[in-house]
């Protein structure tokens, strides 16, 4: 099964909450109301690092997501 590098997910658990779920390697979840981030990878130190450089990119990509989606609902 091919899936998009990302994914929108709610949770009426969490109704302020909007989740973005990113697929790819390293995946993760990002909760975009306090931008908490769960990794679901294990990491070694090699990848400890390349992770601290890019995080704040993985959090712009999975943020303009987001905007992308609500436009395209917006505009239906």
């Amino acid at each position: 099964m091919n899936l998009p590098k990302y994914i929108l997910g709610d949770n009426t658990d969490y109704p302020t909450s909007i989740f973005v779920i990113h697929t790819e390697f390293p995946r993760f979840i990002i909760n975009l109301e306090d931008d908490e981030v769960e990794w679901l990878e294990e990491f070694d130190n090699h990848d400890q690092k390349e992770l601290e450089t890019e995080t704040e990119n993985y959090i712009k990509e999975a943020t303009e997501f987001y905007d992308r989606e609500v436009a395209r609902y917006e505009d239906d």
